[in-house]
């Protein structure tokens, strides 16, 4: 459901004290199966066909892998779990409940968290939101990704705008928080037209907003039209006026971009997974195509699962479901740091970015802080009004 992240409002510099995501780990359960494939989507998805036999082995797989890596990392505190896909919110609620218990049991949690789970707007998944809620997601994400039916049509969705505003109205009584995709940059899209669709999405409650500009992947089905000539989206100056319309209207509303894709009206609206994720914490990834990062004998641990169901459920059962699991040189572990770090508007401490070699004195941090693309607080590095539309070149020069 994602796609290309736009920097944030310039104007989004307001940020509490950072928190340390310490030893905590948070959990990203990754369930692969959608109603159907959107032709701008390049995630490791498949169609759900009346796989119900496979469908409940792979529950029994995410299980088992949970048990194992907890294991490996020993005893944590649960900081937060995430259910995304794919479409997780086709699930059965009994499956998203053990799994959930079982978290809960393997990492105890400090006292309540956030437990999010991806939904479309399907009339047929919001008969389920009272069901999830009682399993224990208390934030839901909706990809409603537009509100007018052409533009759902040319993406591919299989939900009306109405089915969205109805499906919001449901998820509202079920759920305590509620967050939005939704994607602009469209072909045809015009900026009144995007203008009255935030606000319209605002009216309809959503404390949290992800606004992704729409990226051609090449290996979709949109990057084939794109390169037969047969999809045209809108040139970089209409891009660009797409995103200040975006980040005005927001601003206006009380949101605040703490991160570049992700608007909150309020701390408490922001995405603590993601938060946890952003700021270098531990997480399992449990599911087919999953990431993962872990400390284990004191080394930061990339995992990735295998991709195929077929190959992660047998993974899980024979002890390998990764398909690579790859300690992180300190280089490596910098560098991530920063690519994360960057994107917040919290910025990331320079302390944890010792293997880069970055002195604010001298060199390629000092010249970008000279020119007003970063800016430097409490040894933490940020990008400014300025650097975050060119974060992309402003990350590469640090890397270089």
């Amino acid at each position: 459901m994602k796609t290309s992240t736009p920097p944030p409002s310039p104007l989004a510099t307001r940020h509490s004290p950072v928190r340390d995501p310490g030893s905590d780990v948070a959990l990203y359960v990754h369930w692969p199966y959608c109603a159907q494939i959107c032709p701008y989507c390049d995630f490791n998805v498949v169609r759900d066909r009346g796989r119900t036999e496979e469908q409940a082995s792979l529950v029994e797989a995410i299980l088992t892998d949970m048990e194992a890596q907890a294991a490996l990392t020993g005893p944590r505190r649960l900081a937060s779990i995430f259910f995304g896909g794919g479409t997780p919110s086709l699930m059965d609620p009994a499956a998203v409940a053990r799994i959930i218990d079982r978290a809960r049991t393997l990492y105890s949690p400090h006292g309540p968290i956030e437990i999010t789970l991806e939904a479309n707007p399907t009339d047929a998944e919001a008969n389920r939101f009272a069901a999830l809620a009682d399993a224990g997601i208390n934030r839901l994400s909706m990809g409603v990704q537009a509100l007018d039916d052409a533009s759902l049509k040319a993406l591919g969705r299989n939900h009306s705008a109405d089915e969205a505003r109805r499906a919001v109205a449901v998820a509202a009584r079920a759920f305590p928080r509620l967050s939005i995709d939704l994607i602009y940059a469209r072909p045809g899209q015009t900026l009144a037209d995007w203008r009255a669709e935030l606000s319209e999405a605002l009216d309809l409650g959503f404390e949290h907003v992800s606004p992704y500009q729409l990226t051609i992947e090449p290996t979709t089905a949109f990057g084939r039209a794109f390169a037969r000539g047969t999809l045209i989206p809108p040139d970089e100056d209409l891009a660009a006026e797409l995103y200040e319309t975006t980040q005005a209207v927001l601003q206006a509303a009380g949101f605040d971009a703490y991160e570049v894709s992700n608007h909150a009206r309020g701390e408490a609206a922001r995405s603590s997974h993601n938060l946890h994720v952003w700021r270098g914490g531990d997480y399992l990834g449990v599911g087919p195509g999953s990431h993962g990062r872990l400390t284990l004998d004191g080394v930061r641990t990339a995992t990735v699962a295998h991709r195929s169901i077929v190959d992660y459920i047998s993974g899980v059962a024979t002890g390998a479901p990764w398909s690579e699991r790859d300690g992180q040189s300190p280089l490596d572990a910098a560098e991530e740091r920063l690519l994360l770090g960057l994107r917040t508007v919290e910025g990331v401490s320079l302390s944890d970015l010792a293997a880069l070699d970055l002195t604010p004195d001298q060199g390629r941090l000092a010249d970008l802080l000279s020119d007003g693309f970063l800016r430097l607080n409490d040894n933490r590095i940020a990008a400014t009004a300025t650097g975050r539309p060119l974060l992309d070149a402003v990350l590469k020069a640090l890397l270089t």
